[in-house]
């Protein structure tokens, strides 16, 4: 088998990069062992969000009262929640399943290994290739925290197939997946207690964006503890039992189960890339802005590179490494300018572009001011008042140099920041942009008025 690209790994990333490719004439092979879909779809983003979507509500109607309504005592059923997600799932992976099954590409639904750095093993053949993307993804990664895999625990895949709500449980980390998993049990009916090695949650967002989630978290019940090191786990009495040191003092912390929640590593085991040349550096394949790695017929997009691990990162990178992957004369680049993450807690978090302790470390100079939305007319409208808008701009030209947002929707807020960024505007260009009045996103023309008003005293 012979073909100008081979993509391995048919998930957003390897999707995007295979359509990419092809699109450009080449001729394009798929390999991927199966489950077919890809991460975002089976486990990651489109699952997490439909069940979020859940607790959200029961969060809501537990607000009755404060509403004019009479309260409404909610029960949640787990296994409802699942069927609900699974056949939304259904749906998603079908229609992702039919364009990888489409004739514009050959689907190999075989384990890939390098033989050489233009082959690859794929079962009981040899695939040959001009160039190579490699896309498979990411797993969870094991941490050694003594005794812990003795006690057991669940992951993230494992939280998404339950049919019963444990009746406590213990969440180890602080990232994206862990609070927003805690929350939802905690809404659900669970007694969660959540322990962070950081300072604060959210440990690469800025401080203050943290905060407003934390303070929500200990508002609906949460057993924060920030800030620990974990020393064992153990079982104990048919209950699992984390040890650790919190605020100089060694605490233990008992629950039904545990969630271990502690990060994800690429999915590279068994690709024998070092054999063949491919620069790996702390189990992430290196590349550069072409997303070439050391090898430069080889590409790696998405969890693999480590870069940035959300999937409209992925698709991007995919599609410059299939164009660059499919051309030999000219090549495009993945601009990192506009990274963005968004954490769909209540509230939310969100950020684009550089972030305060980004811009101190790089030695950038830049100019800061946010709003709460608790002095927003929407927000209070709304009940909803945790947070606030911060936004970043050079402090001579005014460029946004980032936006970042604790609060409703954020999700949705932080795209008119993008916007901004992807034409290079400026705190004044967004003051000057008419926002109808009450919405939400007018909050974010308050301090983008008033880094103007800075600049222009300079």
């Amino acid at each position: 088998m012979e073909f100008d690209v081979a993509i391995l790994g048919g998930g957003s990333a390897g999707y995007a990069a295979a359509s990419a490719a092809q699109s450009q004439g080449a001729s394009v092979a798929i390999v991927d062992p199966g489950p077919l879909g890809g991460l975002c779809i089976l486990r990651g983003c489109m699952p997490t969000k439909t069940i979020l979507r859940s607790s959200d509500i029961i969060s809501l109607t537990r607000r009755a009262k404060e509403f004019g309504f009479f309260p409404v005592d909610v029960k949640a059923n787990l296994a409802a929640i699942n069927d609900r997600k699974n056949q939304l799932i259904g749906e998603f992976t079908n229609y992702r399943i039919e364009q990888l099954r489409n004739n514009r590409f050959t689907l190999i639904e075989e384990k890939a290994e390098f033989i050489s750095p233009h082959e690859i093993q794929v079962g009981a053949n040899t695939l040959r290739a001009k160039s190579f993307i490699i896309a498979t993804g990411s797993v969870i990664a094991d941490y050694p925290i003594s005794g812990l895999k003795e006690t057991g625990y669940i992951t993230s895949d494992d939280a998404l197939t339950l049919r019963k709500a444990p009746e406590s449980l213990i969440v180890l980390g602080g990232g994206a997946v862990a609070v927003e998993l805690a929350q939802f049990f905690q809404r659900i009916g669970t007694s969660v207690s959540l322990l962070q090695r950081s300072k604060h949650i959210l440990s690469q967002v800025d401080e203050d964006l943290a905060r407003p989630v934390e303070d929500r978290f200990r508002e609906e019940g949460i057993n924060l503890y920030t800030g620990t090191k974990i020393f064992k786990a153990a079982k104990e009495n048919q209950r699992s039992v984390v040890y650790f040191k919190h605020e100089g003092k060694e605490k233990r912390c008992e629950a039904e189960t545990i969630l271990q929640a502690l990060g994800r590593k690429p999915n590279i085991d068994g690709l024998n890339l070092e054999a063949v040349g491919v620069q790996i550096e702390n189990g992430k394949v290196m590349v550069d802005s072409e997303m070439r790695t050391s090898l430069k017929n080889i590409f790696a997009v998405g969890d693999v590179n480590g870069i940035h691990e959300v999937v409209h990162f992925a698709i991007q990178q995919g599609e410059v490494a299939g164009y660059n992957a499919a051309h030999t004369v000219s090549s495009k680049k993945v601009d990192n300018r506009l990274k963005a993450t968004v954490v769909f807690t209540d509230p939310a978090v969100a950020s684009v572009g550089m972030s305060e302790k980004e811009c101190k470390a790089a030695n950038i100079d830049y100019l800061a001011a946010k709003h709460p939305f608790s002095d927003h007319g929407k927000s209070m409208c709304l009940g909803e008042t945790h947070g606030h808008v911060k936004i970043l701009c050079d402090p001579v030209s005014g460029e946004v140099l980032g936006g970042h947002i604790a609060g409703p929707e954020a999700g949705e807020l932080i795209h008119e920041i993008i916007t901004l960024m992807h034409f290079r505007g400026t705190v004044k260009d967004l003051m000057s942009i008419p926002h109808y009045h009450p919405t939400l996103a007018e909050i974010l023309t308050y301090p983008a008025e008033e880094l103007t008003e800075k600049i222009s005293k300079k």
